[in-house]
């Protein structure tokens, strides 16, 4: 989630001419615009309601009635650990230099950043929105990972283990996709996060849950949802926000945001009434859960597509999305046997993915001034396979040690005692009545 017409390597060059000196290129006189200012202000709104609280009803929502204000927590505690740790470095390693791995501190701790002062990526906006646009990116990436974990991480171990998924996970991948890293410089296409926070969130996520194992109960017990109906609440505030998610990686209030927001949102629709048709089809009964499922597949799935597809692709990604998103979560999921809790690697991660492999099918020269494959190049299919290995690899292993590293001095996962009694009790002292 973040992108910007930069993350198509189009920004390389001129990033790269502050790569030398950034402070005074930074301080050069811009033009800062009113309209885009407005419209970043609302889309970083829009972004961080995401996460709170979209993402904390939407888990929450689905976790059992002992789990529902941990689950919560986790959420919560995302926005003011990473919100701290993007001002203090983040940003300034993701988005300050262009090295081809990794940025400079030429921003530590917001350093020489101005009321005036811009970023390259955005030079109609001014540099502290940018870096507070960027900051709610990071911060419902970190939150998505928990919810393959829900009902029996440690909330001392998620903590430490989010502040070390954000530093070397997070942040190298936002800067080779965003900041004028290697992926970007390629011509890897994402435009507001398929690899950057879907895939990376789902491998993540995926991998998390494999190393802490099953749930007390997982396929003998019901662990059905505690209240559907905060997890459509949060469907809703997320699909909204999703709005400046994929809008407001424009960077500007043009043409090409308002193209994002109807891609996405044909997609969303597109995605619930597959999911929604599957299910009837199957079992008689299209759920509540399941349409809920597949508008969320579909939003993330557009993801990376958004800022350079026109409508009607949004609407074939949406489908694809609810076809291949549900057969994750259903038959790929049981014939592996784990325990992605709230479906993040089904979703999140096979829904970044897919969708950043069919940007490079149907990205339209007439939007983006990039062509895909229907429009006659298939070396963009290529690098989009290419940037998904990437991020793939890299996610995977770096959560993995980060995780083994973590249990040297945090047990990761409650006791079992602990787990039966509930998060909420157990990590919080508080429970709903």
């Amino acid at each position: 989630m973040g992108t910007h017409w930069c993350r198509a390597a189009k920004l390389a060059a001129p990033i790269g001419l502050v790569a030398a000196s950034a402070t005074p290129a930074f301080a050069q006189a811009q033009t800062i615009s009113a309209a885009d200012t407005a419209w970043m202000i609302v889309a970083t709104a829009l972004v961080l309601m995401m996460t709170v609280p979209g993402l904390a009803l939407f888990y929450a929502g689905m976790v059992r009635k002992k789990n529902v204000l941990a689950t919560m927590a986790q959420s919560l505690a995302a926005v003011a650990i990473i919100s701290i740790l993007w001002a203090a470095f983040g940003y300034s390693l993701a988005f300050v230099g262009d090295g081809p791995w990794l940025g400079t501190l030429h921003r530590l701790f917001l350093a020489g950043m101005t009321m005036d002062s811009v970023n390259p990526a955005a030079k109609t906006i001014p540099e502290a929105l940018f870096m507070l646009y960027q900051m709610t990116f990071a911060i419902i990436t970190v939150a998505l990972v928990a919810g393959s974990v829900a009902d029996r991480m440690r909330f001392s171990a998620y903590l430490t283990f989010s502040i070390g998924w954000f530093l070397f996970v997070y942040i190298p991948l936002a800067h080779w996709v965003w900041g004028g890293g290697f992926l970007g410089a390629a011509g890897v296409l994402d435009f507001a996060g398929g690899l950057v926070v879907h895939l990376s969130a789902g491998t993540g996520g995926l991998v998390a849950a494999q190393v802490l194992g099953q749930r007390h109960g997982y396929g003998s017990e019901n662990l059905s949802p505690f209240d559907l109906s905060l997890a459509v609440i949060g469907t809703g505030l997320l699909w909204v926000g999703w709005f400046g998610f994929n809008g407001g990686s424009a960077l500007a209030a043009n043409s090409r945001a308002v193209m994002a927001i109807l891609a996405t949102h044909l997609a969303a629709c597109a995605g619930a009434l597959t999911w929604g048709a599957l299910e009837w089809s199957m079992r008689r009964k299209p759920s509540v859960l399941g349409m809920i499922s597949g508008a969320v597949a579909g939003l993330g799935t557009i993801t990376p597509a958004s800022g350079f597809v026109a409508p009607w692709a949004g609407v074939a990604i949406g489908v694809t999305a609810g076809m291949v998103c549900f057969w994750a979560c259903t038959w790929l999921k049981h014939r592996f046997k784990y325990d992605d809790s709230l479906d993040v690697f089904g979703v999140h991660g096979i829904g970044g993915m897919i969708g950043t492999l069919l940007t490079g099918v149907f990205a339209s020269a007439a939007i983006s001034g990039t062509s895909g494959l229907i429009e006659g190049n298939p070396h963009q299919l290529l690098l989009q396979l290419y940037g998904v290995a990437v991020t793939l690899v890299w996610s995977a292993a770096l959560t993995y040690v980060l995780l083994r590293l973590v249990s040297v001095f945090v047990p990761l996962r409650v006791s079992r005692e602990h787990e039966l009694v509930g998060l909420d009790i157990s990590q919080h002292g508080e429970a709903l009545q």
